[in-house]
């Protein structure tokens, strides 16, 4: 029996890296997932993953920032599992520049991912939440829900080159601590996970072969001077980055029944590096 047995957990940008280690996590747990990513190879393959490990999954791929995705991605998993009760917005990427050279494409785009994104996703749960909320209290079953969203140590401290990635992290604490309180009375916990360095492709050291990412139209550059990596590592109180799973177990620790009393927090899983 996993401690998430019968539980269905959308999590967005789940088809790599550090969404889809939290997608095994919880399958792992007994969660059914409904995979999202921006491209369906990824998706497909993390479903399959699942699959092949006795669990549940089915990928809705696509862009989040896209007009009409939230709807569809929850309406997805309503049609699917017959309800909702975990999400996870994780769907995210660095487009990085100095201020004085960061366009305002740039910048929104940040914005739009990290924080309109989630904002969207949650506005769409919103009503089918609600009415379980409200049909299970009436039967005098107490069901509590999960919303996990991620942020960043940029989000809380801030970050050189990352004025519009860190203003989107930082935008999705105040999403967290604002919801926690709206659907309190609905009986869900909102809370939020900011990383430190995980282990990625967006965090592997330039030269290495990963240097940029398709998103959409446009290339967007990838990775980190190995000098800088360096520096990072070297103040990490673990003395070492991350792993995705690393990553996967601070998330899951806002999903179980033992965190069932905490709401409207931001956990920083860094291994002790904070800013």
């Amino acid at each position: 029996m996993g401690k998430l047995d019968g539980k269905t957990a959308l999590i967005t940008g789940s088809g790599r890296g550090i969404g889809q280690a939290i997608a095994l996590k919880l399958a792992g747990e007994g969660a059914r997932i409904v995979v999202n990513d921006l491209d369906p190879e990824p998706a497909g393959e993390t479903v399959a993953r699942i699959e092949a490990s006795g669990g549940a999954a089915i990928a809705v791929p696509g862009d989040v920032t896209a007009p009409g995705f939230a709807e569809r991605y929850v309406a997805a998993a309503i049609e699917a599992y017959g309800g909702i009760d975990i999400i996870v917005n994780n769907a995210g990427y660095p487009w990085d520049a100095v201020v004085q050279k960061m366009s305002d494409e740039q910048f929104q785009a940040m914005l739009d991912v990290h924080l309109t994104a989630p904002f969207r996703v949650l506005r769409a749960a919103a009503e089918p939440i609600r009415v379980a909320g409200k049909a299970e209290a009436e039967a005098g079953k107490a069901v509590v829900r999960k919303v996990v969203n991620i942020s960043s140590i940029a989000g809380l401290f801030g970050n050189p080159g990352q004025s519009g990635y860190a203003s989107g992290k930082a935008g999705v604490v105040g999403l967290t601590q604002t919801l926690a309180k709206e659907w309190g009375r609905y009986n869900v916990t909102v809370n939020c996970v900011a990383f430190g360095l995980i282990e990625t492709r967006i965090t592997q050291p330039k030269g290495s072969g990963t240097e940029t990412a398709q998103i959409g139209d446009r290339e967007i550059a990838m990775g980190v001077q190995p000098a800088v990596l360096d520096t990072i590592r070297q103040m990490i109180p673990l003395g070492r980055a991350g792993t995705p799973e690393d990553a996967a177990n601070a998330v899951y620790l806002f999903c179980i029944p033992e965190s069932d009393y905490i709401s409207g927090e931001t956990l920083l899983a860094s291994g002790g590096l904070k800013g």
